[in-house]
């Protein structure tokens, strides 16, 4: 009976090393585990683990994006039809366009709260500084994604939200180029732009995310500025930090999925000129009314100085104070901030505002 219970637990061993084996070969040669880093227990709860979620968002939009380009064609004649075409006919297309839309929202918000975590931890000071910058980028690019992705639907709301872009592009005049048909007028503006949203951002912010994680790996997490002695805390391998983040990411999915299922993304009616009669979509009501309050260049000029400021927050909040609690001017100055987006975005979905 002794040889008979050896039996397996042997084979499994034998299992076991040759994973291990294969594992080994693959790090002798592409020196993966040369990207990990230990990870403070403070940093595996949820709140820190929210720039992983973020990621986890966009390795859903890169697959559902990959799947549902298959069946759109962004030519403005029949742009509209090829969404109707993945939501009717494709095989899942349904449930793919549906994660896609929910996941690039999931996207936005995550990286806000992610940021919002590490300006309230001070985790964006020296020497951090520059992953600040970087990660700012990285949201500009998930709210160009976004936007961009709302064009290409080419319903009564993609061609609004395009106009009003054209409007904000011109005013900017040559910075605002690559916005405009004048760039290429051979080309339909919605190819380029599909282009954009395709190619272009993914690119930028896959190529950016390398950076930021490498700067990660560089400055090491942040210690918990509330927790004394955070810098003694046991460390935890990268390994298990992915673990957790894994869970937080299934967690995600299922709710995604549960949306994509129960609030399916619409799609309008092929697009009339000259008209205004939709509300774009939520993340944008922050800026929306400006336009019909004090005209198309208030637009752009909201927008320049809310990521201005973000931009500006290194530079701005210099001290070495990382808590929240003693850095009250910079608390205030985003409360002011958050508070006027929020009564904005309120106004918009109790009034619904609408275009000039």
């Amino acid at each position: 009976m002794t040889g008979h219970a050896a039996g397996p637990h042997t084979a499994a061993e034998h299992a076991d090393s040759r994973w291990r084996r294969a594992v080994d070969a693959v790090d002798e040669r592409m020196g993966l585990t040369a990207l990990a880093y230990e990870v403070p227990e403070h940093a595996n709860n949820l709140a820190w683990s929210l720039g992983a979620l973020t990621a986890i968002s966009f390795l859903l939009l890169l697959v559902t994006g990959i799947y549902i380009a298959q069946w759109y064609d962004p030519m403005p004649e029949v742009a509209n039809q090829s969404v109707r075409t993945i939501m009717t006919q494709a095989p899942l297309g349904a449930l793919a366009r549906g994660l896609h839309y929910w996941a690039a929202q999931a996207m936005y918000v995550l990286a806000l709260l992610h940021m919002l975590r590490v300006f309230l931890h001070g985790s964006f000071k020296r020497p951090r500084e520059g992953n600040w910058l970087v990660g700012a980028v990285m949201l500009l690019l998930t709210f160009l994604a976004v936007f961009t992705g709302t064009v290409l639907k080419w319903d009564q709301e993609g061609f609004e939200a395009l106009s009003h872009n054209l409007d904000v592009a011109e005013l900017v005049g040559g910075a605002g180029i690559w916005f405009t048909a004048e760039l290429a007028p051979q080309v339909p503006i919605v190819v380029r732009l599909y282009a954009g949203h395709a190619v272009i951002i993914p690119g930028l912010i896959l190529s950016l995310f390398v950076v930021h994680a490498l700067l990660v790996k560089r400055h090491k997490i942040s210690e918990h500025p509330d927790i004394p002695g955070s810098s003694a805390e046991e460390p935890a391998p990268f390994t298990e930090h992915l673990k957790r983040a894994g869970a937080y990411g299934l967690v995600l999915l299922g709710i995604l999925a549960a949306l994509s299922v129960l609030v399916p993304p619409v799609v309008g009616s092929t697009p009339v000129a000259g008209v205004e009669t939709t509300r774009p979509l939520w993340l944008f009501w922050w800026f929306f009314p400006f336009e019909e309050w004090f005209g198309i260049s208030s637009v752009g000029v909201v927008m320049a100085v809310v990521f201005g400021v973000l931009f500006l927050v290194p530079f701005l909040d210099r001290g070495r104070r990382r808590s929240w609690r003693e850095r009250k001017v910079a608390v205030g100055v985003l409360g002011v901030i958050v508070l006027f987006m929020l009564v904005i975005s309120i106004y918009v979905w109790i009034n619904n505002a609408r275009g000039h």
